[in-house]
């Protein structure tokens, strides 16, 4: 086997799955004095009455909120409450932890987050530094570095341009051709079989689905002892949307610890088993 280590991505999503619930509810909305209910209710109302995408509504009310209360809307003050976002168990230490399992088994563990929520509040949460790339909804700022419109919105259906994006290695969101460029499975840069999707809910699905179905490993979440979620993530299990289910505990020894890891060395196992020798020739496909 190579020494080079083989690339393995595993794809998160934020909200239900690395924090509960949704993130503008820990810092945001308080700082507004506006409940969650309040907020939910107003914003998919206006959804409804105008026919319109959910999050680029939700992104409009956040602005428009702010704006009443006088609160400042630059880079810096959205990411102040990223700070604020309480994660779940073992989240912060799960990431190097987990890369180093990875790293053990000859493979190259890159961190993703896939998610309709804030890229802005994302970057103040202690596991900015750990990721490699973070595709999530995101304000447009004018000149003076304040927000002014949604410039990026990321819903259930656009989330797996995403995979896509990090199957052919195309990271920049600039970039677009190359997305739909076919390329050869072989010459993928992180094949689908080495991906790892972690999720809460419904709108996971089609990320679900699409790794599951690629011959990659889906694995949902939920919050430990809310039995409400457990089922709902049972039910996904019995669509066979997912392998697996397991509480969003990410501490050492976890189940969710266990799975990925188990996951990990089927990879490393397959990678071994399909290795080249180097007595081997490699015949050309006619």
């Amino acid at each position: 086997m190579s020494d080079r280590l083989m690339p393995v991505a595993i794809c998160y999503d934020f909200d239900g799955t690395l924090a509960p619930g949704n993130m503008q509810e820990h810092a945001f909305l308080p700082k507004l004095g506006i409940t969650p209910n309040e907020f939910w209710t107003k914003s998919n109302d206006l959804a409804r009455e105008q026919q319109g995408d959910r999050i680029l509504t939700y992104m409009h009310l956040m602005l428009k909120e702010a704006d009443h209360a006088n609160i400042s809307m630059r880079k810096e003050d959205w990411a102040e409450y990223g700070k604020g976002i309480h994660l779940f168990p073992g989240t912060e230490g799960w990431f190097p932890r987990i890369s180093e399992e990875g790293r053990q088994r000859g493979l190259d563990i890159e961190h993703y987050i896939i998610s309709s929520g804030m890229r802005e509040m994302i970057a103040g949460t202690p596991v900015q530094r750990y990721l490699k790339a973070v595709f999530a909804s995101g304000f447009l700022y004018n000149a003076s570095g304040v927000a002014i419109a949604p410039a990026m919105a990321v819903n259930y259906t656009t989330k797996t341009q995403y995979l896509f994006r990090i199957n052919k290695g195309v990271l920049d969101l600039s970039v677009d051709a190359a997305v739909n460029a076919y390329v050869a499975p072989d010459d993928r840069r992180v094949p689908f079989s080495n991906m790892i999707f972690i999720g809460d809910g419904d709108t996971d699905i089609p990320c679900f689905r699409l790794v599951k179905e690629q011959g990659g490993h889906s694995i949902a979440v939920f919050p430990a002892g809310d039995a409400a979620k457990a089922e709902r993530v049972g039910r996904l299990i019995q669509e066979r949307r997912v392998h697996c289910a397991a509480p969003a505990d990410y501490n050492a020894g976890s189940d969710l610890d266990r799975r990925v890891l188990a996951v990990f060395d089927l990879i490393a196992a397959r990678a071994t088993i399909t290795a080249p020798h180097p007595d081997v020739p490699v015949v050309p496909a006619k």
